[in-house]
């Protein structure tokens, strides 16, 4: 054990005391780009306030990379890596698919995550040993499901527009070989291949606070995720999870040929 579920539970804790009063109320939304469209909300800062008072009271000689408040400390070998509010868009939107990521890493390696869910009362957890869901449906452990045929797996992303260029093509490849393709869940895809619902998440631009807590939530769950390449997940950029390391392979060379 790395870190011990409590601790999460209480990262989860605190950043729901700061976004759910906020989700599905009006409140003012910020645009980070000056060409496009990136929401923040006032729910996005203070939860990422709260989460870093937490770890530093907690952990002083962790370090924390934040979406919101960048990098504090980032020469440690504990280094926690968060976003507040993974799926800003459906949190203003008023869609319960958002969620809280929190992950520890160890000398770069993401060893311990949390996706906490606070509108469905759903958390998603690693503690370095095993991966677990506490929520409606009980507790109980995470395992993938055992899919290997990619004619038979359900896929998601949380867009097609985000594949631009000959990423479009891989990706279209890649779904067009799948049973079941769906949009739009952010990091509620990657939890629920965790729990054994889904067997293919492909995405690309993420940045490491939007993939690092998931990683080891997938991994000791049974499944596989690294980048496009093969090479970390904990790199981001063009990230391929899958429920088994057979399906895993398949997708790969998809993306790649």
């Amino acid at each position: 054990m790395v870190i011990e579920l409590s601790f999460l539970k209480q990262i989860a804790g605190v950043a729901a005391e700061q976004t759910l009063p906020r989700f599905r109320t009006i409140s003012l939304i910020d645009n980070k780009y000056q060409t496009g469209f990136d929401p923040v909300t006032e729910a996005d800062r203070e939860a990422e306030k709260a989460i870093r008072k937490l770890i530093n009271a907690s952990f002083p000689d962790h370090g924390i990379l934040g979406e919101e408040f960048g990098g504090e400390n980032l020469d440690h070998s504990h280094v926690w890596v968060i976003d507040p509010i993974d799926g800003t868009r459906a949190f203003i939107s008023g869609i319960p698919v958002w969620g809280t990521l929190a992950g520890l890493t160890i000398d770069g390696d993401a060893v311990a995550g949390l996706m906490a869910q606070p509108f469905t009362n759903e958390l998603f957890m690693c503690d370095g040993d095993a991966s677990w869901y506490e929520g409606p449906g009980g507790i109980r452990r995470l395992e993938t499901r055992k899919t290997v045929e990619l004619s038979e797996a359900t896929l998601f992303t949380t867009t097609p527009a985000m594949f631009k260029d000959e990423k479009r093509a891989n990706y279209e490849r890649v779904e067009q070989s799948v049973r079941l393709a769906r949009y739009g869940t952010d990091c509620y895809a990657y939890a629920m291949l965790a729990a054994g619902f889904v067997d293919l998440v492909v995405e690309t631009g993420l940045h490491p606070y939007d993939i690092v807590a998931l990683v080891p939530i997938i991994e000791k769950a049974g499944g596989v995720i690294t980048t496009w390449d093969g090479g970390p997940a904990e790199k981001a950029g063009n990230i391929l999870a899958a429920a088994t390391r057979e399906l895993h392979a398949k997708a790969l060379e998809l993306l790649n040929r």
